[in-house]
């Protein structure tokens, strides 16, 4: 039995069809080929797109000159609203000097320091769902998301999900959500810069209203940090480290930007993840017991330390498997700077360039069973071949996530104390299918039976 893998479109569609295919879902719009291609070709009136596969030409654009293929304007058309000019969408000298301040709040020491307030979020996400767990059908992803979030605001902000900010943002994100922002008249063609958008109302209005409770407690960690009574958080680390070539810190403006992407990035991915990874261990329960066996040996005197991490291998594996099968940003777009020649064609200047985590990540031609759950397959030469060279859930080369680390510390914690807590079954008339919009979600949710553990 294989995991759900939504089904791909078949044939040639136009171009308005493509558009109510890709709203509906990013993945089955996508032809079958893309599993086997090392390259494909899509044209449209107004720009070419080329989906790349192969690795070397995904290096090329992600490792050896990222700076030729800057980030796509057609992606940042959805998100403007919500993401303003974050280091998600910016390119350039801009997108450097974020980076700059932003990455040293990333670095291994410093996940060691707030590894404390993710545990607790760990907990309260167990404690949470005792009160759901009698066997009945239960949405597992609304558990993921807050777990997620609370994750985010305890680590930023040193506040928990029921604070009453962080309590408004979450409810506020799932409503933006719902609007599906990032689908937009100019990611299917360019538009001048003084040309509406025709963004939803709806989804303005949510943006506006997270952009608002964003700033209030920005704002409100600037005047603590001026007193001297900030709590040493990332918010801290973030609005408190100066750019060492500028000298410049993040005004209000530019931290609510940071802190909307955080939030997205950090809190829907990692929803996602966590989710399909309780998932997979429930399709697979003999695979389940095992992560419950390991994270009872290595958590056994209750809570974990930070140490304690690295010892939980195999549930480490089943998280670094499921971000292969459903990664949760499934698609990437660059554009490139100048001409190109890729594969013996010609790639003109602004073509848009296609990564695909989710294809290149299941294809054939690079992965032994590629869309089977085999957590081992790591362990074998094509699978430590397939990590060097057709994995990115992260992205990769300059641009790759700065919270990758922190993802695969959160990720492996959740998971294994879920696990240890409780069983997870799937439920037979409920299974799930991944679809993707702003992540890969199931269609109709994720449903599982939860039941404490004797």
């Amino acid at each position: 039995m294989l995991p759900p893998k939504p089904p791909a479109r078949s044939g040639r569609v136009s171009l308005w069809r493509y558009m109510r295919l890709f709203r509906q879902d990013i993945l089955s719009a996508q032809p079958a080929h893309l599993y086997r291609a090392w390259m494909a070709e899509f044209r449209t009136p107004f720009f070419r797109s080329y989906l790349c596969n192969q690795p070397d030409l995904v290096d090329l654009v992600l490792k050896e000159r990222p700076d030729d293929f800057p980030k796509s304007d057609r992606i940042r058309e959805g998100l403007a609203p919500l993401l303003g000019n974050s280091v998600f969408v910016t390119n350039g000298e801009t997108w450097k000097r974020q980076r700059r301040i932003i990455d040293p709040a990333f670095e291994g020491g410093r996940l060691r320091d707030v590894f404390p307030a993710m545990l607790e979020a760990g907990q309260a996400a167990v404690a949470r769902l005792a009160s759901t767990a009698d066997g009945a059908p239960q949405e597992i992803e609304a558990q993921a998301s807050h777990a997620a979030a609370d994750v985010i605001f305890r680590t930023l902000f040193s506040i928990p999900i029921e604070h009453e900010v962080a309590a408004q943002v979450f409810d506020k994100f799932r409503e933006h959500q719902r609007a599906q922002p990032v689908l937009n008249l100019g990611a299917f063609m360019p538009l001048p810069n003084w040309f509406p958008r025709f963004h939803k109302r709806r989804a303005r209005q949510t943006a506006a209203d997270i952009r608002a409770l964003i700033t209030r407690l920005t704002a409100e960690r600037m005047a603590r940090i001026t007193d001297g009574t900030a709590p040493d958080d990332l918010a801290t680390k973030i609005m408190t480290t100066a750019d060492p070539q500028t000298g410049q810190t993040f005004d209000t403006e530019e931290m609510v930007d940071q802190v909307a992407i955080f939030f997205l990035a950090g809190h829907e991915t990692s929803a996602s993840a966590l989710a399909w990874a309780l998932y997979l261990l429930a399709l697979y329960p003999d695979w389940q017991e095992r992560v419950a066996k390991e994270a009872r040996q290595v958590m056994s005197d209750g809570a974990p330390e930070f140490s304690d991490i690295g010892k939980l291998r195999l549930t480490r594996d089943i998280f670094r498997e499921t971000l292969r099968l459903y990664p949760p940003v499934p698609m990437m777009v660059r554009e490139a700077a100048c001409p190109e020649r890729f594969r013996d064609r010609e790639v003109p200047k602004g073509a848009q360039i296609v990564l695909s985590p989710w294809h290149q990540q299941r294809h054939e031609r690079l992965w032994d069973n590629p869309d089977a759950f085999d957590p081992v397959r790591f362990q074998t030469e094509n699978g430590r071949e397939g990590l060097r060279c057709a994995y990115m859930p992260f992205s990769a080369g300059q641009r790759v996530c700065p919270g990758a680390g922190f993802a695969m510390i959160e990720g492996p914690l959740l998971l294994a104390l879920l696990v240890r807590a409780y069983r997870f079954d799937t439920v037979t008339d409920r299974p799930a299918m991944p679809v993707a919009h702003l992540t890969v979600r199931g269609r109709d949710g994720i449903w599982l039976r939860v039941r404490p553990r004797t």
